[in-house]
């Protein structure tokens, strides 16, 4: 049985890429393999820049204020760089689903894996599991990969801190003396 390749792996590169842009090729090419993708051919100069456009689309899917406008949003960059699915066994490592035609150059391929795995993911765990860290002052994006569905913030870190913040604000609004009633 062969692994799907628009699973959970094309998402968390996506994040990556939005979170972290490359300014190398070779930073690009590492990247992707390690999240396992075999691109079918080298990542030129070009690829980057175009790679770059293509997040900027992909992030106004993240921005999106409701489910139907982010539908909308990730059905256009679908319409552009994906294809109908078809079985392929392009690279020997057995038969699966492709949503793009083999050959493609690389930003084509990296773009078709994500616009496909966030349709994937959203449909299958639900429109809201992409967004915008929640903490004050970070901006960075996040794919939702937990079992319940409630994550708010890119990192540990993020959601740590804004809980510290948000306990400082409650401490500093509690009148003095207020432990002493208990």
């Amino acid at each position: 049985m062969h692994l799907n390749p628009y699973g959970q792996g094309p998402l968390s590169l996506a994040v990556d890429l939005a979170n972290r842009p490359c300014s190398e090729t070779a930073d690009l090419e590492r990247r992707c393999a390690e999240v396992g993708f075999l691109l079918e051919r080298a990542v030129g100069e070009g690829d980057l820049a175009r790679v770059h456009d293509f997040l900027t689309g992909w992030a106004a899917v993240v921005d999106s204020a409701d489910p139907p406008t982010r539908a909308e949003r990730l059905n256009a960059l679908l319409i552009e760089y994906s294809g109908p699915p078809r079985l392929t066994d392009h690279a020997g490592t057995g038969w699966h689903l492709h949503y793009r035609p083999d050959d493609l150059p690389a930003h084509r391929q990296i773009a078709s894996l994500i616009a496909v795995g966030t349709a994937l993911h959203l449909t299958g765990r639900g429109m809201h599991r992409l967004g915008r860290c929640a903490a004050r002052g970070c901006a960075l994006v996040y794919a939702d990969f937990s079992r319940n569905g409630r994550q708010r913030y890119c990192s540990p870190a993020c959601g740590n801190r804004d809980a510290v913040r948000r306990h400082r604000a409650r401490a500093a609004d509690e009148p003095e003396g207020a432990d002493a009633a208990l």
